[in-house]
């Protein structure tokens, strides 16, 4: 049975990877302050919101360098750092998506690397980076030509610890062989569980960190789209699983979970989150639950009211999208590696 905990739970610490980083068990995703699913906050009130989770014990923050427009989300995290301890913060943000929407372009070559580097070093107004992730792959370039890039940086001191995220398990292992990596970023939820069969058991199997983003359904459990209206501002306002079509079968699904959570004396999305953040030690999810405890038998009760055959609509919101998820992440042998 779960047992809900007190409201001034203290959040553990908890070793991301075999690297060496530790970070709170809950991580913060910083993305949606800027606009993404709803309008923007004005500055003070998102630096408030930062501030907030840093004295609830969230010491994990996770940006990108094209969150935001015109890198607002790293600008607006650079104004929350100054009046933070950075030494006491675990900074991540990401590189590769070289053009968003609507015609993504990725770009992984060397010198990019570099030049997103120094540029998300400047804006966020600080001398390292402790998490950097690639955050898409790019499918032209060698895995072990990117990778080498993040090492020098690495060794130079301007990066602590590597990350990728949406990669697929050829270009995790191809990347751990030349650096280890530290965390995948990928979808992980209730109803996005495409990853359990293949990449969770190889960066388990590497010692690498699990950092799941969108654990609550892009918010669906959180109520968007079945309780809560979503915004015509919402990326989600286009994502297929929140189509009229789909959200009134979906509904049934938010439905079964609700009921679980009124068995187990929480809210839907708590029971949610709680359900990935207790997926194993090895996992921090952005954002997550800490005050529900499940049990063994409790997670299989859930995961049995979510059948991934009954959710409707694709993860992806296109066809053309889906092409920069893990399952189609793998890259060009590197033909400058000679064996010895």
């Amino acid at each position: 049975m779960a047992e809900a905990g007190s409201e001034s739970v203290s959040i553990p610490r908890v070793n991301l990877g075999s690297q060496g980083l530790q970070v709170s068990k809950l991580g913060f995703g910083c993305m949606g302050l800027t606009g993404a699913y709803n309008d923007p906050l004005p500055d003070q009130e998102a630096i408030s919101v930062i501030k907030h989770a840093f004295s609830k014990g969230i010491t994990f923050f996770d940006t990108a360098d094209i969150y935001g427009s015109n890198h607002a989300n790293e600008l607006l995290l650079a104004k929350a750092l100054k009046q933070l301890p950075r030494n006491k913060i675990q900074l991540a943000t990401k590189f590769g998506v070289s053009k968003p929407n609507p015609d993504v372009q990725i770009k992984g070559t060397p010198d990019y690397v570099r030049s997103c580097c120094e540029a998300s070093l400047k804006r966020l107004g600080v001398e390292y980076i402790d998490l950097y992730y690639q955050h898409r792959v790019d499918t032209s370039v060698p895995i072990e030509q990117t990778m080498g890039e993040l090492k020098k940086l690495v060794e130079e001191g301007k990066v602590k610890y590597i990350g990728l995220s949406e990669a697929s398990p050829d270009t995790i292992r191809r990347a751990h062989a030349v650096h280890p990596i530290t965390a995948v970023q990928l979808e992980w939820s209730l109803w996005t569980r495409d990853i359990e069969d293949e990449v969770i058991p190889l960066c388990r199997e590497l010692g690498i960190g699990i950092v799941p983003y969108s654990p609550l359904g892009r918010g669906f459990f959180g109520g968007k789209g079945v309780v809560e209206t979503v915004p015509s501002v919402s990326t989600l306002s286009g994502h297929p699983r929140f189509q009229a079509e789909n959200i009134e079968k979906n509904k049934k699904i938010y439905e079964r979970i609700e009921s679980l959570a009124k068995k187990y004396e929480c809210t839907t999305p708590q029971l949610a989150l709680a359900w990935v953040l207790q997926q194993g030690n090895d996992v921090v999810p952005i954002p997550g639950a800490l005050l529900v405890k499940l049990s063994e038998n409790d997670l299989k009760e859930i995961s049995e009211a979510v059948p991934i055959d009954d959710v409707a609509g694709d993860r992806h919101y296109s066809e053309g999208t889906a092409k920069f998820t893990w399952k189609f992440a793998n890259t060009p042998p590197n033909d400058s590696i000679v064996s010895t």
